[in-house]
């Protein structure tokens, strides 16, 4: 809480302000009230008695006047605080996404996303719950000085039991904190789990739907679904128990003051005036004291979030980048040096990998399943930084490259195609400067989209859908692939991005960007013998080391294991073509020209 008045001192004081103005005007009409039921309601009401207007006049210009303090005391309260908690909300939101941005891929791989969504909203909506009746709780203990000294001015006896019923709240107070914080932890645990399994389950649909798991994935929701709901009602139950009994204690109060009133009435100590104004003053504290209630109902849940927030915001790992900016206009030269990298597993995935892909050179990067391909694009594009050695693009280390010069320098084609939920004009340009409709359109032409897109009911605002259902896999490959070439890259890194292409329409793609009028560098992961023969050098790598690097013909005449890795595929294609009859490529190319129609 003292984190959050530090970051909004402004707003808090207003809201303060206004808290202490209500507080001391509830006082004050207390006293006001027992001073007009003292001077101007009693002597009416006697035997013969009168009042004149100008008494009249002068108490309801009073209770006016107090009525309009307590109307700005509250404005000036709620309108603070409510700024300020979603201030810090928006502020927090903020800052636990950047930091996921600046966070390296290895930590986001060890958190679900479920989690991370989890944290960057509920987790933070949690922690700054008790901003929004913390200002009247402090106005309200405030509140509760000036009463008990009043109080005291009045009558001890009646002062004293004030002293008892205050404290007491308090410390009903500190034992419910107490023993709602681990319920609150449990609870906030729990939304994270099921916004996971939640996400995990949209996010697989396919896989969920086609291997016949909707009952599975049903039963495994319901189950921590069922186990929240439990919790938020041990939240509840327990808050049942406490809310009553907040509430009746102030009101026990304002009976026992009645009562020792009474007693001080009928010994002369006190008047009737007198009497008035404290029980008066009892009654109208019992709603002011709720407020410290709610902000220590809130506590619990808050540390809970917090305590999650604050494990993002301290996450180690973070990797900053450089000043330089960009070293060139044409093509970019990218090499490895002794590069040595693993995971978190501790098992080495890359060793001491060197190599250079000259400037304007297409090399394809060739090896078995797991011999460190991915990584390799991964850390040319500074998505992970190797433990040792260097990545650099023309001789400078990417971790001196400031943010815009390595995002306008390199660009990577992942695996999995990613489209957004938006037009085939959004999905390329992203809102680039310069990604006009021309440049769209050149990019697409390159990467072999603009003939399925010219299909398209309304062209390049046609919506795609969530995650581009509405294309086969091939066009969404090529929907990335002119999408990462809009931003006319010196360096394009193509992680097997291809390989839902039709191997006719990836040559011709090959042979459009060697030939774009905005050349570039190309690292492809291949695996297809006629891609890679396309390629100006290859590198083959084995168990995370450059076994070879040469031409096609070179390392397919001197290296055996890279002779039978190109030649697996073409023997595989070419069995299952004498037994089924047909070619799975042309199939391909047939069905994706059905769905662009």
């Amino acid at each position: 809480m003292w984190r959050g008045i530090r970051d909004e001192p402004r707003r808090f004081t207003v809201a303060v302000v206004g808290s202490c103005l209500f507080g001391s005007l509830v006082i004050g009409q207390a006293f006001v009230v027992g001073e007009i039921i003292q001077d101007v309601v009693e002597p009416a009401l006697a035997p013969g008695g009168s009042v004149t207007t100008r008494a009249l006049v002068l108490s309801a210009l009073a209770l006016i006047a107090m009525g309009l303090g307590r109307v700005l005391g509250i404005f000036g309260r709620r309108l603070g605080a409510g700024f300020m908690q979603f201030a810090l909300q928006a502020r927090y939101r903020h800052e636990v996404t950047g930091r996921y941005l600046r966070l390296p891929l290895s930590w986001h791989q060890r958190h679900a996303t479920g989690t991370l969504l989890s944290n960057a909203n509920s987790d933070v909506e949690a922690a700054w719950m008790p901003v929004a009746p913390l200002p009247f709780a402090v106005g309200t203990v405030f509140m509760l000085l000036v009463a008990v000294t009043a109080l005291f001015l009045v009558d001890w006896a009646m002062a004293l039991v004030g002293l008892v019923v205050f404290p007491v709240l308090f410390a009903m107070n500190v034992v419910f904190s107490r023993r709602m914080a681990p319920r609150t932890a449990r609870a906030q645990h729990l939304r994270a789990e099921v916004s996971a399994i939640a996400h995990e389950s949209f996010d697989g649909a396919l896989v969920v739907k086609t291997m016949g798991r909707e009952d599975l994935e049903t039963r495994r929701f319901e189950a921590r679904a069922w186990e929240l709901r439990d919790a938020l009602i041990s939240v509840g139950r327990l808050r049942g128990l406490f809310d009553p009994l907040m509430e009746s204690l102030p009101f026990l109060g304002t009976l026992a003051a009645l009562v020792v009133g009474a007693w001080r009435l009928q010994v002369g100590a006190i008047d009737l005036g007198q009497l008035i104004q404290v029980t008066f003053l009892f009654t109208v504290l019992a709603f002011p004291v709720r407020a410290i209630g709610w902000v220590l109902g809130d506590l619990p849940r808050a540390v809970a979030g917090w305590d999650r927030v604050e494990r993002v915001l301290e996450a180690t790992g973070e990797m900053p980048y450089g000043t330089a900016g960009a070293t060139g206009t044409g093509p970019a030269q990218l090499s490895f040096q002794q590069v040595n990298f693993s995971y978190d597993t501790g098992e080495p995935v890359l060793h001491n990998v060197s190599f250079t892909i000259p400037a304007g050179k297409t090399v394809a990067l060739v090896g078995p399943t797991g011999s460190g391909k991915s990584t390799i694009a991964t850390l040319a594009t500074r998505l992970l930084d190797p433990q040792h050695g260097s990545v650099a693009l023309d001789g400078v280390d990417v971790r001196e490259l400031s943010s815009g010069a390595l995002a306008g320098s390199v660009a990577l084609v992942p695996q999995i195609a990613f489209v957004f939920d938006d037009t085939v004009r959004g999905n390329v340009a992203l809102d680039r400067p310069g990604a006009d409709d021309d440049r769209v359109w050149q990019s697409l032409t390159t990467a072999q989209a603009d003939t399925f897109v010219t299909r398209l009911p309304d062209g390049l605002d046609t919506a795609l859908g969530e995650r581009g259902t509405s294309l086969s896999g091939g066009q969404r490959q090529r929907v990335t692939l002119a999408r990462a070439l809009a931003g006319q890259p010196r360096l394009l890194i193509l992680d097997d991005a291809t390989s839902a292409v039709d191997p006719r329409v990836e040559a011709r793609i090959l042979a459009s960007l060697r030939g774009a009028s905005h050349a570039a560098s190309i690292l492809v992961v291949a695996y297809r013998r006629a891609t890679i023969a396309l390629a100006d050098e290859v590198i083959y790598v084995e168990q995370g080391r450059v076994i070879a690097h040469g031409t096609h013909d070179e390392l397919l005449s001197t290296v055996t294991g890279y002779a039978d890795l190109v030649t697996a595929y073409e023997k595989a294609e070419a069995e299952r073509e004498r037994d089924t009859g047909y070619d799975d490529s042309d199939e391909s190319a047939v069905r994706e020209e059905e769905v662009a129609a």
